[in-house]
């Protein structure tokens, strides 16, 4: 898994996870990758730290480095954990999530999980509707563990 750091056209600051550097290019290029707080598709990777040195004392170097984790890694996997079992549970409706989304937020059919494929502007006209909708990083939905 690789984790790229993107910004959007409006400014906001998001990371992204990848199998590859070339699914990631792919996706950018097939305009997959959209702003998870706006929705917008005009996005571009930026340079991110991946571990920033603060002092404190001297970084062991070469072999005998020991690799480390965040303190709160552990609570991050398990949250990811939580999020693929949803998905992996929730009902896949395909293409009719939009219309779908819809006839639960009206009552006009059962409420229950789904999920399914929207458009970035099909998620935020139903956000705008008031119906909430998040959407995945393709591998949680594609890859659910």
């Amino acid at each position: 898994m690789i984790i790229y750091d993107f910004t959007c056209e409006a400014g906001h600051r998001f990371e992204g996870w990848f199998g590859s550097a070339a699914d990631c290019d792919a996706q950018l290029e097939r305009g997959l990758v959209a702003c998870p707080h706006c929705d917008s598709l005009k996005v571009a990777k930026v340079p991110s730290a991946s571990h920033v040195h603060t002092g404190g004392g001297d970084v062991p170097s070469g072999p005998s480095r020991k690799p480390s984790a965040h303190p709160q890694a552990a609570e991050l996997a398990a949250a990811m954990q939580r999020l693929r079992q949803w998905v992996s549970s929730a009902e896949d409706v395909g293409d009719r999530f939009v219309q779908e989304a819809r006839r639960i937020h009206d009552r006009e059919a059962p409420d229950r999980p789904i999920r399914g494929v929207a458009s970035a502007e099909d998620a935020k006209t139903l956000r705008d509707e008031g119906i909430p909708v998040v959407s995945l990083p393709a591998h949680l939905v594609d890859k659910p563990h």
